[in-house]
């Protein structure tokens, strides 16, 4: 079995042997007009079952058995362009032309991927290829196939490779150094990173100092003022360990696409950013996720390994298609968080009817809590919006999407007339949104 599996299954013919052959067919065709063209025709054969042999014994008994490896990293970053690398060695002593086909994973839906390289004899070589993922879940990788062929061009050897691989999707963390966002911390250029605090008005005392242009007067502290005979004021810093909680929707409206990520994943992204900006900021960071009921909790804490808490509850959060139960996430949120919080709520509202019917929640929680709701602009709305109607189809659809647009608006509207604290803005701006008005949030101390 092993030989008909390395003699025979192996073996395939390129499409210059049929090439070939076809022009040996047609000699001796011919030859029955011209009878000069059998000769011709016994001796192209004759050269052509000698070079095909030729072939054969180069590719299946002079080398030993070639190897190939998959590289990647056991993490995926979804929605990033992440890469892969096939190693492997030419062990021939001729030049080597092959064709490397990687199973890929089914999430992919790649049906057509092949790699081509030619490699110098005896030399080891690297296929490199990226992938963007864009669903979370485990990523499962089958076989390496190498097709392999000589110069001759006529044979071709699959050489397969068992090297089947399992990697993990997790939601974006390679936007956490990407993201260029808005921060009171000061980088030096050309001397390195350093940490500058900086002075606020919030409740936690840091010290006296003496009185400098540019100081809050009435941060001066008249007592010490009146012991030293010059002014004197009192310094603040940010208040720390205050509770941060993302909430997330993982209703139906949440599914809808954009740029092949759904609306959960980039909420998913944001919230692992602005995890790793909170905990940076020495606050205390938690996760609610909910559909028809609350799923996952994670409690605020501002432990090392927190953000990696956060990362592992939220690596399989899928959609459903039930309406989101805003009622439970209250009812939750009341027992488990006792400590006035901000909470970033992130969903999506299309009707102003939809938001009227989770506005009694919203505003319970907005009761007890700073709530900042987070919902999303539809940009492809406002595409059709701004685009100049040609006949009477761009005409309903231009309508359609003003009316859409339009909704938008008057949601944001309404929220403002209960009090309600909102952010609207487009997937692609929501993690760079979201954490500026954590930072903006945070300077005011509204928590």
């Amino acid at each position: 079995m092993k030989i008909i599996n390395k003699y025979i299954k192996s073996f395939f013919l390129q499409q210059r042997f049929y090439v070939l052959a076809g022009i040996s067919i047609i000699l001796f065709l011919s030859a029955f007009f011209i009878p000069a063209m059998l000769t011709v025709g016994k001796v192209y054969l004759g050269v052509l079952l000698l070079l095909f042999l030729a072939d054969y014994i180069l590719l299946f008994f002079t080398a030993n058995p070639l190897s190939m490896q998959r590289v990647t990293a056991e993490r995926w970053s979804n929605g990033d362009v992440n890469e892969i690398r096939l190693r492997w060695r030419n062990p021939y002593n001729f030049t080597c032309h092959a064709r490397i086909v990687d199973e890929l994973p089914a999430q992919l839906q790649v049906r057509n991927f092949v790699l081509e390289q030619t490699v110098a004899a005896r030399s080891r070589a690297t296929a490199l290829y990226t992938i963007r993922p864009t669903e979370r879940g485990s990523y499962d990788f089958g076989r390496i196939l190498l097709y392999a062929a000589s110069s001759i061009g006529l044979v071709e050897r699959r050489i397969v490779a068992e090297d089947e691989t399992v990697v993990k999707v997790f939601p974006s963390y390679i936007q956490l150094r990407n993201k260029q966002l808005l921060s009171h911390n000061t980088t030096i250029a050309g001397g390195g990173n350093r940490r500058v605090r900086r002075i606020g008005q919030s409740m936690e005392f840091e010290q006296i100092k003496d009185y400098v242009s540019g100081d809050d007067m009435r941060s001066i502290n008249w007592r010490a003022t009146a012991r030293k005979g010059g002014l004197m004021v009192n310094h603040y810093v940010d208040e720390r360990s205050q509770q941060i909680f993302a909430l997330i929707d993982k209703g139906r409206l949440m599914k809808m696409p954009f740029n092949g990520l759904s609306l959960l994943d980039y909420a998913i992204n944001s919230t692992l950013a602005l995890s790793a900006t909170c905990l940076q900021k020495q606050d205390k960071f938690g996760l609610f996720s909910f559909s028809s009921a609350v799923n996952t909790i994670v409690p605020a804490s501002k432990a090392v390994r927190q953000r990696d808490l956060v990362m592992d509850a939220l690596y399989k959060e899928e959609t459903n298609f039930q309406e989101s139960n805003f009622e439970s996430l209250y009812l939750q949120i009341r027992q488990k968080v006792k400590q006035r919080s901000l909470l970033l709520l992130y969903t999506n509202f299309e009707t102003v009817s939809g938001l009227e019917r989770q506005l009694p929640y919203l505003r319970s929680l907005a009761r007890h809590h700073f709530l900042v709701i987070v919902f999303f602009e539809n940009t492809v709305l406002g595409k059709l919006s701004k685009a100049t109607a040609h006949n009477v189809e761009e005409v309903y659809l231009k309508t359609v999407a003003d009316k859409f647009m339009y909704d938008k608006k008057l949601i944001v509207k309404e929220l403002q007339r209960h009090g309600l604290n909102s952010l609207l803005t487009t997937p692609e701006r929501l993690t760079t949104d979201s954490i500026n008005k954590y930072l903006e949030l945070k300077a005011k101390q509204v928590i």
